[in-house]
């Protein structure tokens, strides 16, 4: 099947690779049906409050910055394969409870903190095991490019989700759409169980004595993967607040309702893809330089979306600023995992997540209270420059570096040669 495949797709020549991605399909897209519906439940729940809605989304992504590392550490010592069924029933059991409230009526706000909470416990375990995951899946060689297909199904579950999201909300109310989100989980947690263990790519395991902090002091005495680390974390804390900006966007400023909230998002999600699939043309570790060029971009593009007139031109900057997104943290992950040693990638990668999305909780309270108090395009503005200051703080200096080095190499004289013979008078070698 490989032979007949394009490159951007090649990795879907692995079986168990195949599988993966059809249970992810369908579990993301329920997930991103999930998001739109609880953001809107609350927003309806508070009285278009910006304020709640960045308090729920730190709830869910609290737990990111508190335990990640540990659920890198049980990767990296646990099969994964397991960690990512159980997380993933976990996941839909909650779904489920939250839906049974909804459509009974008794849902209150502290429900929908409970459960944002519950999620992000399960998310601490289940996003650096999934990540590390993929390798095991396919090997080094095709990590990039499943990575970056990774990366576009769950875009494309961001572009299908919200969108059908909102068409459902409007139609049937947010109850069934969340219980829809509970039904998805089971298509991932049936792909692993059909998955060949024999035919996954793993390495030993770490010691049961490893530790977290074994991670740590390993990302600390390696320079190249803690400044990008630094940068994403700058990034992330900052710039990807797009769970709480958009839809405070939609329905504070241009004044949409539910279908029009799901189709922005859409269109964050399907620049989101054509980045990532962009990143799937790439075969090995991508040069330093491109990480922190990329991030520069999509500060830029962020920052000017905030500025977005209308919905229509907000819509086409929104799918400027996911691609460049994407791209840059495709870009960085990629960096990372593959200049990672295996036996360390797990934690390597559990970190990764942290400074990503563990971080994402006190930019959302930021970005909430700013919104709350000057507006929703305050929090593009604010992501934006400073994902673009973070940028050329790391692209300018590397580009001067690299430019003094160029000039000395220019400007050196090679030392002579002492077999080669001596000028004549008119300067040339007989």
């Amino acid at each position: 099947m490989g032979k007949n495949l394009p490159a951007p797709f090649r990795s879907l020549a692995v079986r168990n690779f195949r599988l993966f991605v059809t249970g992810q399909v369908v579990s993301a897209a329920g997930t991103w049906m999930m998001v739109t519906a609880q953001d809107w439940l609350v927003l309806d729940l508070t009285g278009d409050s910006g304020t709640a809605l960045g308090t729920v989304t730190a709830f869910q992504l609290a737990p990111l910055l508190l335990f990640t590392l540990y659920g890198g550490r049980l990767a990296d010592r646990y099969d994964k394969r397991w960690l990512l069924g159980a997380a993933n029933t976990a996941a839909g059991l909650l779904a489920l409870v939250l839906s049974v409230l909804v459509m009974s009526g008794a849902v209150r706000l502290w429900h929908v903190y409970l459960a944002a909470l519950c999620l992000g416990l399960v998310n601490a375990v289940e996003v650096p095991a999934r990540m590390a995951f993929v390798s095991e899946l396919v090997g080094p060689e095709l990590l990039p490019n499943a990575s970056s297909l990774s990366a576009a199904y769950f875009s494309t579950a961001r572009m299908v989700g919200p969108a059908a999201a909102g068409l459902l909300i409007a139609w049937i109310g947010v109850g069934p759409v969340m219980l829809v989100n509970a039904l998805s989980y089971p298509a991932t947690v049936v792909a692993l169980c059909l998955m060949r263990p024999g035919e996954l790519v793993r390495s030993a395991r770490s010691a049961r004595s490893a530790k977290v902090v074994d991670g740590l002091r390993y990302v600390r005495g390696r320079p190249d993967l803690l400044v990008p680390l630094v940068l994403v974390g700058t990034v992330g804390l900052a710039g990807f607040n797009f769970q709480l900006t958009l839809p405070l966007l939609a329905k504070t400023v241009f004044h949409a309702d539910a279908s029009a909230f799901g189709l922005l998002s859409a269109a964050f999600a399907a620049g989101s893809l054509g980045g990532a699939l962009l990143a799937t043309t790439r075969s090995g570790r991508p040069a330093a330089l491109l990480v922190t060029g990329s991030a520069v971009a999509f500060g830029a593009l962020e920052t000017v979306a905030g500025f977005a007139p209308d919905h229509a031109t907000a819509a086409v900057l929104v799918g400027l600023t996911g691609a460049a997104g994407i791209y840059f943290v495709q870009a960085a992950n990629h960096y990372v995992q593959l200049g990672s040693a295996p036996e360390y990638r797990g934690r390597t990668m559990a970190l990764y997540t942290l400074v990503l999305q563990g971080l994402t909780p006190l930019g959302a309270l930021l970005v909430g209270w700013l919104s709350a108090r000057y507006g929703a395009r305050s929090g593009l503005y604010l992501g934006g420059l400073v994902s673009l200051a973070a940028g050329l703080a790391v692209l300018v200096p590397a580009l001067v570096r690299r430019r003094r080095a160029a000039a000395g190499a220019a400007g050196a004289e090679p030392a002579p040669d002492p077999a080669a013979p001596a000028p004549s008078a008119t300067g040339r070698t007989p």
